[in-house]
């Protein structure tokens, strides 16, 4: 029977202990404590690579100014812009937190990497993180204006930020304002309704668990939205779609839906790779100084795709 990456056992033995010692005090979960646990994980991402320049910027809106920040890994030639949603429920996670994985993405795919500090549940809840990623999408070019840019955007996100990406993605085919011309997903979170099977395969023992999966979007969404009108996976695709690549895992809750995306846009037509890690877990990037190689791997896949010629 196929398990995890060793290497990971240490790391999943302790949070299956945290877990159950959680629910036999009863514990309730609240979104100052998933911050909190979050924040011990991430560090576990270690340290980026230094970059010729990374800086803090903000796009200023009607209401608000949306927190960003820039990574460059070359300042003496265009290089195409990658928009970088974070993973952890709509609820956790910020750009601080993802700073060395954007730092490798960065380096590693050759491009400007523009970190969103989105909005988050449940202070603001659906739409607000979408409606933030709108307005960067319009307009980062007016941010990036002293910097060479190839022309190319490229969307990415992990888990629920492969969400907003998708969500982007989507829009994009009837919003001439969103000129989208790639996407990265990894380990997307695709379907608000939880239906794939993976759910009850992955659901309990590998860090991501479906009940509390379902708690995220139980704050994400509080307006009685229907969970597949606004679900990526369920959503209209066709041809204008921008070429997709997926990276999933195989002991992810989310595996499923991330293969079935995939149906979806090979389906319309639309150019799609897909590659899963079988044995990794959900947030395997934030898992850096475990599994550095797996880490590895994923960067230069994303960095053939974003940087292929057709």
């Amino acid at each position: 029977m196929s398990e995890p990456d060793p290497l990971l056992q240490p790391f999943l033995s302790q949070v299956n202990q945290s877990i159950a010692l959680a629910k036999k005090d009863k514990v309730s979960l609240t979104p100052a404590l998933m911050r909190a646990n979050f924040s011990v994980m991430a560090a576990l991402a270690g340290q980026g690579p230094t970059l010729e320049q990374v800086y803090d910027s903000q796009l200023a809106v009607s209401d608000r100014h949306i927190k960003l920040r820039i990574y460059v890994p070359d300042l003496t030639k265009p290089l195409a812009v990658m928009i970088y949603f974070h993973g952890g429920g709509h609820m956790v996670g910020s750009v601080e937190l993802y700073d060395p994985i954007c730092r490798r993405l960065a380096q590693t795919s050759q491009v400007i990497v523009v970190a969103v500090e989105y909005r988050l549940a449940p202070e603001h809840p659906y739409p607000s993180a979408i409606n933030d990623g709108v307005e960067v999408c319009r307009n980062y070019q007016s941010i990036l204006s002293t910097h060479q840019l190839s022309g190319k955007l490229i969307v990415a996100g992990d888990s629920a930020g492969g969400a907003m990406a998708a969500t982007l993605a989507q829009r994009s085919q009837t919003d001439a304002q969103l000129q989208i011309d790639m996407q990265v997903l990894i380990y997307p979170s695709l379907d608000y309704s939880l239906s794939s099977q993976s759910y009850q395969d992955n659901g309990r023992g590998y860090l991501l668990e479906t009940d509390k999966i379902r708690w995220y979007f139980s704050h994400y969404f509080q307006h009685n939205e229907d969970p597949k009108a606004v679900s990526p996976l369920f959503r209209p695709i066709d041809q204008r779609f921008p070429p997709t690549l997926i990276l999933s895992a195989g002991f992810d809750p989310l595996r499923d839906e991330a293969h079935a995306y995939f149906d979806k846009l090979t389906s319309a037509q639309v150019t799609c790779e897909i590659y899963q890690f079988k044995h990794m877990i959900h947030a395997f990037i934030n898992l850096d100084s475990l599994v550095p190689s797996q880490c590895q791997a994923l960067y230069q896949r994303i960095s053939r795709f974003v940087n292929n010629p057709s």
